[in-house]
């Protein structure tokens, strides 16, 4: 339908009409939960970062005190065999060291006892027997005060430290004759070190000799 303006007046043109605002308060808090989501991931992808290093630092000093203890549990099995091996060395040291103490002298005591045996009347030795330092005898005597003089000159020979006698008592086997045996049991002393006279000590005076008188 066409329209005729007789006013001759232009026609004012329609005012548009305003256009609506958006609101955006409403996602302001899916922002702010965004934002809370990924700081949360960053604070527990740096705890885990953490914690895996920490880790791995606690793994790593495990292996070296592991490895460590492994060293020290060699250790300890060289030196359980070092001590085993020092104690045969040791007891093969006292066997030699004993044999020669046993060896040492050995003639020299028997020669002793056998004398002191002949200086004691009425007494003979059935047995007698050598274990380290201590000496036994067993023997037969016609009296006890026989017993009692070896027994003294035992201790005055200078070669025990203590004489004791077990058992003295009458020899019932042989009433013809009055008998008593005796067990004596004697420490045989240390041998005294020789003292080495000093290179510069004057020599003993010899004495001088005496023209024989003519007759």
């Amino acid at each position: 339908m066409i329209r005729i303006n007789l006013l001759g007046q232009t026609r004012p043109r329609a005012s548009r009409r305003p256009t609506m605002a958006v609101d955006t308060g409403g996602a302001m808090p899916f922002a702010f939960i965004g934002l809370g989501v990924v700081v949360g991931l960053l604070a527990l992808g740096f705890l885990y970062y953490t914690w895996d290093k920490q880790l791995s630092e606690e793994n790593t000093k495990i292996k070296a005190l592991q490895a460590q203890k492994t060293e020290l549990e060699q250790t300890k099995q060289q030196v359980e065999a070092f001590e085993k091996q020092k104690a045969v060395l040791q007891q093969r040291v006292n066997t030699i060291e004993q044999l020669q103490r046993d060896r040492t002298g050995g003639q020299e005591l028997l020669d002793m006892v056998a004398n002191t045996v002949s200086r004691t009347e009425n007494l003979w030795l059935t047995q007698m027997t050598r274990k380290g330092n201590s000496l036994a005898m067993d023997g037969s005597s016609a009296s006890i005060n026989a017993v009692a003089n070896f027994i003294t000159a035992l201790k005055r020979s200078g070669y025990f430290q203590k004489v004791e006698i077990l058992e003295s008592k009458q020899d019932d086997k042989n009433l013809a004759i009055q008998t008593f045996t005796f067990q004596i049991t004697a420490e045989i002393a240390p041998p005294q070190p020789v003292q080495a006279r000093p290179a510069n000590a004057p020599t003993p005076p010899t004495a001088a000799k005496t023209p024989a008188k003519k007759g």
